[in-house]
């Protein structure tokens, strides 16, 4: 049954809008049309008694000032049934009852018009009551048989209907190349757009309307699909000349440990090979978690203690040079992520840091009002100013050769403010009061 449903509606939605658009203005049309000739029927039908009734009265006056007289009425011209009744409707004009109810003879001392639309030709009935000079009630009636009744509202309602379906089929019409002429202007949008190269847009109307609203519109979406496409070209071109050099690294030991074989040579090829697989392992879940991150993968959000994540992330460091010193002045912190958000998060920034500094990594977790700050500070380098506005795009890094040297990708501070990014965070660089970088990340409270 609902498949029985989904038929009609799935036809419908495969109909261009112009063909939809008429349809339903034309049945919108003929609809109106037929109700307003079903109305003109009954007008018309109105007209014919009232011109009747108009007729009726006139003979009912001259009848009933007779009667009030004490004199017989004067017999009515042909075509007309003048009669004189008592209150029950009995004839006292010495004729055969007329054909008239009980209710029919309440309704004409009531005033009331009788149609008999059974009888042909139908015949109506008008009467009033007046007082003769004895004082006893009479009913005037008077009827007449309504000639062409029938016949008159059969061929309007025929010319109405007729007059309907073509009213309706002008609109149709009329529809249809109002809506192609509408649309036009849409149509050849459509098709300047599908054939803009890169980096072109569509012209703007001068006019202030829908047409400029949609102009505008798609030159937004093509400077985003522009700037996808060149993100997509540079990124996958990055990923690739990232994973050749270990590829290239592998194959470069492994084919000279074939030429040369060495037991000693070949377990030092074996480690080279360990190495650079897990350079790429990492590599590939970065790419992994990015890639998700672009089509809007993102786990739910729940409240995690920044301060034990810190210090778990601090744990994981391997031992050694630099100092790592974690500052927390509350013993809690709560922020909205995930626990792997903030896992990537810490991970990534002291990675970064312990790769740079000299001496010292210090991990501050401040909470602030509705948000919770996490800063890391070193004493290194520094990012200088003009690699600050880039260090967070993907596979950029500072100093390039030493980036390679330390088993860099340039895709972890990406991660991070791609992250923060997606928990409606922010993220910044500048500079530390330790003489290095600062990464400052701001993230929404768990309140």
């Amino acid at each position: 049954m609902i498949r029985l449903l989904r038929r009609p509606r799935e036809w419908w939605l495969r109909r261009t809008l112009r063909f939809r658009v008429t349809l339903v203005a034309t049945g919108v049309a003929v609809l109106s049309l037929l109700a307003l000739a079903r109305l003109t029927e009954g007008l018309v039908g109105t007209l014919l008694v009232d011109a009747a009734d108009s007729e009726l009265r006139g003979v009912l006056a001259t009848a009933t000032s007779a009667v009030t007289a004490g004199r017989a009425p004067a017999p009515p011209r042909t075509g007309v049934e003048l009669r004189v009744l008592d209150s029950a409707g009995d004839p006292l004009d010495g004729r055969p009852p007329p054909r008239l109810s009980a209710p029919d003879i309440r309704h004409l001392k009531a005033g009331e018009g009788v149609l008999y639309l059974g009888e042909d030709p139908p015949r109506r009935w008008v009467a009033e009551v007046v007082s003769a000079p004895d004082g006893t009630q009479r009913l005037i009636a008077a009827g007449a048989d309504l000639i062409g009744y029938v016949v008159t509202l059969q061929r309007s309602t025929r010319w109405l209907v007729g007059a309907a379906l073509l009213g309706g089929l002008a609109v149709g019409v009329a529809t249809w190349f109002v809506v192609s002429w509408s649309l036009y202007p849409v149509e050849r949008m459509r098709a300047a757009a599908g054939a803009l190269p890169p980096g072109r847009r569509l012209p703007v109307p001068a006019a202030k309307d829908e047409l400029r609203a949609l102009a505008e519109a798609l030159n937004n979406l093509l400077a985003r699909r522009d700037d996808a496409t060149e993100r997509l070209r540079r990124f996958t071109g990055d990923a690739a000349h990232e994973l050749r050099s270990p590829i290239a690294s592998i194959r470069a030991q492994t084919e000279v440990a074939v030429a040369h074989p060495d037991p000693e040579f070949s377990q030092e090829v074996l480690k080279a090979v360990v190495e650079e697989s897990q350079r790429m392992s990492t590599l590939v879940d970065h790419l992994l978690v990015l890639a998700r991150s672009d089509a809007g993968e993102l786990p739910p959000a729940e409240p995690v203690d920044l301060v034990v994540a810190a210090e778990a992330a601090v744990g994981r460091l391997p031992p050694g040079p630099p100092r790592v010193v974690l500052d927390a002045p509350t013993s809690t912190a709560w922020a909205l992520a995930s626990r792997g958000d903030a896992t990537l998060v810490l991970d990534n920034l002291l990675r970064n840091a312990v790769r740079h500094a000299r001496a010292l990594v210090r991990v501050a977790v401040l909470p602030a009002g509705r948000q919770v700050r996490l800063v890391v500070d070193d004493d290194g380098p520094g990012v200088p100013a003009e690699h600050r506005t880039r260090v967070f795009d993907r596979f950029y890094r500072v100093q390039d050769d030493r980036g390679r040297a330390t088993g860099g990708f340039g895709l972890g501070l990406a991660l991070v403010a791609e992250v923060v990014r997606r928990r409606r965070g922010t993220v910044r660089v500048g500079d530390s009061p330790e003489g290095g970088a600062r990464f400052e990340v701001r993230w929404r409270a768990a309140c």
